[in-house]
């Protein structure tokens, strides 16, 4: 079962789901926390080349199946044109300010 992404509890995740969904990379942007960082599969990776690589320039797409911590950890279908579609996972840390300082994604 889809949760529909204005449902998700966190806001900042929330705002995150929202510009992966809408391929609106300022949105995007304005929700990390400067100095941002990430990885995929256990690895760190370069969080704007990786973005533009995985979400933007192949239209990324997250169905969110299910939340759990309050929202900071989500299941979700994830679909791009390079890879098509698999599960994910996706773990977030959320600063002070609202928004999001980290977030961790790979195979679920």
């Amino acid at each position: 079962m889809t949760i529909q992404t204005a449902r998700l509890s966190d806001p900042a995740v929330r705002a995150f789901v929202t510009a992966v969904n809408a391929h609106d990379r300022e949105a995007f942007l304005e929700v990390l926390a400067p100095g941002a960082t990430m990885a995929d599969d256990g690895s760190d990776r370069d969080l704007g080349e990786w973005v533009d690589r995985e979400i933007f320039t192949s239209h990324g797409h997250l169905q969110v199946d299910n939340e759990s911590q309050g929202g900071r950890a989500l299941l979700a279908r994830y679909s791009n044109d390079t890879w098509g579609e698999m599960r994910t996972r996706w773990t977030f840390t959320v600063g002070e300010d609202g928004r999001i300082s980290r977030f961790e994604t790979g195979q679920a």
